[in-house]
């Protein structure tokens, strides 16, 4: 078991990455390139793709991380690794819904923030129940997230949304229309959680420019630079002033059988002195949060 230790609360500088790896048996390779080259602080992954058992938890350790993760035999599945620690988890799924099975959201404190990692649903086809389910899901997101900013701690949201938010980020919107990922209930959803008070790392530090986070496997979309902008990170108020870099590690998509997503980032700068307050706060609340825990799926 990883310990937080003293060198942890010395961090001048924190990275905070989201990886949606489609299948975490057949793209752990690649994972574990990119843990040992980019050295990220905290990761949420998405669409694990594989049961509880099927995690690799020992060559995950093996490379300096703990982890948390949710698992779901062939589909979605999420999880958060800290480098150096374990996670402190503080709930594990999202409220709103006894009845939802699917493993889409996962939450903890480690290096004194509060990460909430989710894959949101993708929706289509659209219309019918899975963009409703997509819909009703991101209505319970908005009223979990709006909890979350206005409980004062350094919060971070990241994950794969399954939305495009604007039309810069796509590249083509005409090819895109009738896609769940850019009905405009999708994008309201998303713009009605930024009015929560939330900042969009990627679109604060690079407000004009094409940058694109998923490449499908059709049609030479990565080739061509064919991309979508749908993994996003958002910050709380306070962690907002401290965003020093955000961006994409667009060499991953270009591994051989990649994940049609690339590694998604954020550089957060710590404020000398106040990073032991922040973290003893953070996992204090962490641990008076009830731990809520859904039953495995038959």
């Amino acid at each position: 078991m990883f310990l937080y230790r003293e060198r942890d609360q010395r961090l001048s500088k924190l990275r905070i990455a989201t990886f949606n790896v489609n299948g975490i048996r057949s793209r752990l390779p690649h994972l574990l390139q990119w843990l040992a080259q980019e050295q990220p602080d905290i990761v949420c992954l998405q669409e694990l793709k594989a049961v509880d058992g099927s995690f690799p938890i020992g060559v995950i350790r093996d490379a300096g991380y703990g982890a948390l993760w949710q698992g779901q035999p062939s589909w979605n599945g999420v999880a958060i690794l800290a480098k150096g620690m374990d996670p402190l988890e503080s709930r594990r799924g999202l409220p709103g819904d006894a009845a939802d099975m699917q493993s889409r959201y996962l939450e903890a404190a480690a290096h004194g923030v509060i990460v909430g990692c989710l894959y949101l649903p993708n929706g289509n086809p659209q219309p019918g129940p899975k963009f409703e389910y997509k819909l009703a899901w991101f209505e319970r997101f908005i009223k979990h997230a709006a909890t979350l900013y206005k409980s004062g701690h350094p919060v971070v949201l990241a994950g794969d949304y399954n939305v495009i938010p604007t039309d810069l980020d796509v590249y083509n919107p005409r090819s895109w229309l009738k896609d769940a990922l850019m009905q405009p209930e999708s994008r309201e959803c998303y713009a009605r959680l930024l009015a929560q008070g939330w900042t969009d790392a990627i679109r604060e530090l690079h407000p004009d420019e094409r940058i694109y986070t998923f490449w499908d496997y059709f049609r030479q979309h990565w080739p061509r630079n064919a991309g979508l902008r749908i993994d996003h990170l958002l910050l709380s108020a306070d962690l907002a002033p401290r965003l020093k870099a955000a961006g994409v590690d667009s060499w991953v998509r270009d591994l051989p059988k990649a994940s049609d997503h690339a590694p998604t980032w954020v550089e957060l700068g710590m404020v000398a002195g106040k990073k032991k307050a922040a973290a003893k706060r953070v996992s204090t609340a962490a641990k008076k949060r009830p731990v809520t825990r859904k039953a495995k799926k038959p």
